[in-house]
């Protein structure tokens, strides 16, 4: 059976480039094994963090990430069994915050801001959804 797991943390401490380098290099070195994909919305302050794959899977990478101090605040937004993977062909994708369209933004939250701890977690997935169907994610990893 598959799942489909959305959650948005803090950075514990702010993250910076080579830590988030890590982090990916990480996931696209363990996620294939695991049959995981999803996709990693990043800022220096917000996680926002797309996870799919096998529920038994997808429940221990997300418990793993719970008890890892690099996060803090983590909160599942959305969680459900799934016929098909929606980011099925990235390893682990990325989003940069920071580049994000403002009016992009506004279609799905009320002010230009990303904050999936003040909006619904339908809202993100819808915008993570068009950012896949934009090609704006960055570094595929196949």
């Amino acid at each position: 059976m598959l799942v489909r797991c959305l959650y948005a943390s803090r950075p514990n401490p702010a993250i910076e480039g080579a830590a988030l380098d890590r982090i990916l290099e990480q996931s696209r070195k363990n996620n294939p094994a695991l049959g995981i994909t999803g996709l990693l919305c990043v800022s220096e302050n917000l996680f926002i963090q797309v996870i799919e794959g096998g529920r038994d899977e997808v429940c221990e990478l997300f418990n793993a990430i719970v008890r890892d101090d690099r996060h803090r605040q983590v909160r599942i937004l959305s969680y459900e069994e799934i016929t098909e993977r929606r980011f099925g062909s990235w390893t682990m994708g990325q989003v940069s915050i920071a580049k994000l369209n403002p009016s992009l933004l506004l279609k799905y939250f009320k002010r230009v801001e990303l904050d999936p701890f003040d909006c619904s977690g339908q809202a993100t997935m819808s915008l993570l959804g068009e950012l896949v169907a934009t090609a704006s994610i960055l570094n595929r990893g196949d």
